[in-house]
């Protein structure tokens, strides 16, 4: 296929994204029936067909499938060109994409906030969802880079951590447990427990944790994909939880939550910063990195709660 082209792969991008040829023909700005004939001649020129047609529309077939594989690579080396060209012209502007897991929301827009008092022409778009959801956005190069606690390992990447992510289990200021120093996990045996949803950092963690004891769920049906949530329903006195100290940071400061003093807790994680290995940033996106390796840590909240239970211990 020496004569396939760019316009063609972008026209089979579009009929992928759209799932259907009038749309696609619009937002390509051509006609139907010269967006058809564009795809037409790539299939007879692949001998095979591009799209099967379903009730929900045109979906990629496997031949699709390589085209959209071949136009991801053509962008991402324009991408690629295009940010080797801003870093010849420094930082006085240029947008940043940045991607975090929901528990970073607690800090993200502190570092933007100190970033940009030094970069005030820089634009960051900031984009805050759940751990698959932004390695799917990392592996889509939907982003610049991405903050999480636990990097990928199915693709490619460049990490490096900023700062500490301590897990704290907390409860409601009465519960039985609160005040009580040196716990034991098997003390926790007979305690209801918010956890987060499957394929969170914060749950593997837990899970990790009381391996051995029987855990009983809340029996409050909630939805566990949100901290704001969960906090409510411990705070309320329906069970305990393990969750970031940044996300409890205030209600423990406040004494609406206690954090409880458990041999084996706080749990030291690490917050990572991660791109592709084969993302090249550019100036902005490169100056906002290095600001979460030199100050990231610093905009970290809740770090001071670790520091009764370890007192606990100790004395």
């Amino acid at each position: 296929m020496r004569n396939l082209s760019l316009k063609q792969l972008q026209a089979v991008a579009a009929v992928a994204k759209l799932g259907t040829m009038t749309r696609a023909a619009q937002e390509l700005n051509v006609t139907s029936a010269a967006l058809y004939a564009r795809i037409r001649q790539l299939e007879e020129e692949a001998g095979l067909l591009l799209f099967d047609r379903t009730p929900s529309g045109l979906k990629p077939t496997d031949a699709g499938r390589e085209m959209l594989w071949a136009i991801d690579s053509i962008n991402t080396i324009l991408e690629t060109c295009t940010d080797r060209l801003r870093s010849l012209r420094g930082i006085s502007g240029g947008r940043v994409a940045l991607g975090v897991v929901t528990t970073a929301k607690y800090f993200a827009p502190q570092v933007i906030a100190g970033f940009s008092k030094l970069h005030p022409g820089v634009e960051i778009s900031l984009s805050v969802r759940n751990r698959g959801q932004t390695v799917e956005a990392l592996r889509g190069y939907e982003i610049d880079f991405a903050v999480m606690g636990r990097p990928p390992r199915d693709f490619p990447i460049e990490a490096a951590t900023f700062g500490p992510h301590p897990l704290v289990l907390v409860a409601a200021p009465d519960h039985p447990l609160a005040g009580r120093r040196n716990l034991a996990r098997t003390d926790l045996a007979d305690q209801a427990f918010f956890m987060r949803e499957e394929g969170s950092g914060t749950r593997t963690v837990f899970e990790e944790f009381m391996s051995g004891v029987l855990v009983k769920r809340a029996l409050l049906d909630i939805d566990t994909g949100s901290n704001e949530t969960i906090k409510q329903a411990v705070i309320a006195g329906l069970g305990l939880a393990l969750l970031s100290a940044h996300s409890v940071a205030a209600e423990v400061e406040s004494g609406r939550l206690a954090v409880l003093d458990v041999a084996g807790l706080p749990i030291r994680r690490d917050w990572y910063a991660v791109r592709r290995a084969d993302k090249v940033l550019g100036p902005a996106a490169s100056a906002v990195w290095s600001y979460l390796m030199s100050d990231g840590a610093r905009w970290l909240p809740g770090l001071d709660l670790i520091k009764p239970a370890v007192a606990a211990r100790e004395s």
